[in-house]
């Protein structure tokens, strides 16, 4: 190699990282635009969204939050606040940006009040997961809201109690009608041994 001529290896290496580098800035585009249309798709369909602070949950405390609310058919997503507002731009819930500060974790299901429930008998046990407040539909809820929501009987408990109600009649016709061959039955018997 000629005096002051530069070893090719370096030069190489200085041009492979560049294009590393742009690589990763549009892998990491991509990644944030799908949690973006992500994020989007979960305001759009949930019945309703409660944001919550679980700064100092351990490991094992929101793996058993996560499982709570899988149970109960609803989902937990943990993203930065900064995506999930910018997925709220032009949604009709977009005024709960405001409790997206700190750490936050989502929770949402298709049926409004389930999410509710679930945080709320989860902050009663443990109270490092802080309502601060969502979102249902178009309504922006603060945390009052949110526990006023838990307090609401989920779709489950409606269509039993309607069930019930449409069961129930059928029953007490079923009753009226058998009643009086089960009285008669009984008078029957009881005359039956007076003879005796």
């Amino acid at each position: 190699m000629a005096e002051g001529a530069r070893a090719p290896t370096a030069c190489v290496s200085r041009q492979g990282r560049a294009p590393a580098k742009d690589l990763e800035k549009t892998v990491d585009r991509a990644q944030k635009k799908a949690i973006v249309a992500e994020l989007d798709k979960v305001f759009a369909d949930s019945g309703a969204v409660v944001v919550c602070r679980y700064a100092g949950l351990s490991v094992a405390e929101m793996t058993a939050f996560r499982n709570q609310m899988r149970a109960a058919g609803a989902k937990v997503k943990v993203a930065k606040n900064k995506l999930a507002k910018i997925a709220l731009e032009g949604k009709p819930c977009e005024g709960m940006s405001k409790y997206l500060t700190g750490q936050t974790v989502l929770a949402y299901a298709e049926d409004p009040v389930t999410p509710a429930k679930i945080v709320e008998a989860f902050n009663k046990t443990n109270d490092k997961l802080v309502i601060v407040g969502g979102a249902m539909g178009e309504t922006i809820l603060d945390e009052a809201g949110v526990r006023a929501l838990a307090k609401m009987p989920s779709r489950e408990e409606v269509l039993a109690s309607i069930v019930g109600a449409l069961v129930g009649p059928a029953s007490n016709l079923i009753n009226a009608i058998t009643a009086p061959a089960t009285n008669i039955a009984g008078i029957l018997k009881a005359r039956a041994e007076e003879e005796a």
